[in-house]
């Protein structure tokens, strides 16, 4: 089977009803980013970090995979799928999607924070004073801004041996996630999906959908079993 890498973003969780990563003016729900997604920010006010992500945890249960998380899933029967994801839902583990990496860490796990080898299914709100095995304070499972990206190896090499990358719902610009699509073989097949104009220069090989996430895989479900 072809190999069928794809890389997801905020967009296609956003047609689920999770808010998008940044809103237009650099904040996320009224608070600045470096405040909730940042050592600085856990080091200044774990609380106000801790309940941020319980709230996003929380709404989690609330929400459901749509068409588009779907219909990848539904790839996996003519290709050898590969999901490199920078939502921290588990939205495409719902639809059934069973190959996913998670670059920036999952919503629905904690771990220590002073060892992040120590991690643990965590499923409802996360408060002071619940300690790891360690005896650490448990914060979120997820890779803050200044942070290391451990998954990054993983994610390059599933691009490298990439027959064709599909990107969807992201505008490729927080890195170093962003610079994957630079490790694709001279061969592979570049498919974009995204409504919005990202500055990104994908060059003359990549074919771009300006559509929504779902809309654009409604679109281009056929043509990609056509390839398998």
């Amino acid at each position: 089977m072809k190999k069928l890498t794809i890389l997801s973003g905020a967009g296609i969780s956003a047609e689920s009803g999770i808010q998008t990563f940044r809103d237009g003016d650099g904040l996320w729900e009224n608070h600045n980013v470096t405040d909730v997604a940042s050592p600085e920010g856990w080091r200044k006010d774990r609380a106000l970090v801790l309940e941020f992500y319980n709230q996003r945890r929380r709404q989690l249960h609330e929400v459901q995979p749509n068409e588009a998380h779907q219909l990848l899933a539904e790839l996996e029967k003519h290709f050898d799928v590969q999901i490199i994801t920078q939502n921290i839902d588990d939205l495409h583990e719902r639809a059934g999607s069973t190959n996913i990496l998670h670059i920036h860490g999952e919503l629905f796990k904690s771990c220590s924070c002073n060892n992040k080898k120590l991690v643990y299914e965590q499923k409802g709100d996360i408060n002071i004073g619940d300690k790891a095995e360690d005896g650490a304070q448990l914060r979120p499972f997820i890779v803050w801004f200044g942070e290391d990206v451990p998954l990054l190896h993983d994610a390059r090499k599933m691009v490298q041996e990439a027959d064709i990358l599909l990107v969807i719902g992201t505008s490729l610009q927080v890195y170093p996630a962003a610079g994957l699509i630079h490790d694709i073989k001279d061969d592979c097949l570049l498919i974009v999906i995204n409504p919005n104009e990202t500055g990104f220069g994908y060059g003359q090989r990549a074919v771009v959908m300006k559509e929504t996430a779902t809309q654009g895989m409604k679109l281009l479900f056929d043509k990609l079993v056509n390839l398998a």
